[in-house]
C-alpha cells in the first residue's frame, strides 16, 4: 500500500527551485520523492535546490538515503518534529538543514 504523499516544484521569491512535500516519505513513496529531486536538480542547472518537508511528519531510512547523495546541493527546511530523526542519522552533519519556524 503506498502512503500518501503531495510533491510539488516550484520558485521561490529568488527564484531558487523548491521541491516541496507534505504527508509522510517511506518505502513506498521513495522513488517518485527521489524522481522530484533529481528532476529539480537537473533543471537548477548546478545551483542548489530547497527541499520544504514543513508538511512532512514522518520519514523513515528510505528517506534519509535518498537526502545522502545531494546533501552538497540541498537546503532542507524541515518540520521541528524531524529534527532529531536528523540528526541522529548524521543528516545535519553533512547537509544545510533549517528547523521550519
Amino acid at each position: 500500500m503506498r502512503t500518501p504523499v503531495t510533491l510539488s516544484t516550484g520558485r521561490d521569491t529568488d527564484g531558487r527551485l523548491v521541491v516541496s512535500a507534505t504527508g509522510e516519505l517511506d518505502m513506498s513513496n521513495i522513488d517518485t520523492f527521489n524522481r522530484a529531486l533529481t528532476d529539480a536538480l537537473t533543471q537548477a542547472n548546478g545551483s542548489s535546490v530547497e527541499v520544504d518537508l514543513r508538511g512532512v511528519e514522518y520519514l523513515d531510512s528510505g528517506a534519509i538515503n535518498v537526502l545522502f547523495p545531494y546533501a552538497d546541493r540541498v537546503h532542507l527546511v524541515a518540520n521541528r518534529i524531524l529534527m532529531p530523526v536528523l540528526k541522529v542519522c548524521g543528516l545535519t552533519d553533512v547537509m544545510s538543514i533549517e528547523p521550519a519556524g
